[in-house]
């Protein structure tokens, strides 16, 4: 049980994946930053944390990123990597 608890469990946003959320324009709307952001700047801003998510029936396997602001309120923003292992959002508010 608790090896499924470990794959399961949060794991922390590298560097190199905060530069790569930073990219997509929609987050950079959503929290009003822009090119000159760092992704230091940007994780100090909010809440994020990487899954290795397995699907419980056929449909999608891999990396599931959550990112909130500090506001609890909405829905976090959901990330998955696309067929060209690009991030997309799958769900936004």
């Amino acid at each position: 049980m608790s090896n499924y608890l470990t794959k399961r469990a949060p794991k922390p946003i590298s560097l190199k994946e905060w530069t790569e959320i930073l990219q997509i324009p929609k987050i950079q709307e959503a929290w009003g930053v822009g090119q000159e952001t760092t992704p230091e700047q940007f994780a100090s801003m909010c809440y994020g944390a990487r899954f290795d998510f397995v699907s419980g029936s056929p449909g999608y396997c891999g990396d599931l990123y959550m990112i909130y602001g500090d506001a609890i309120s909405g829905v976090p923003i959901a990330l998955i990597r696309d067929s060209e292992n690009r991030l997309e959002i799958v769900v936004d508010d």
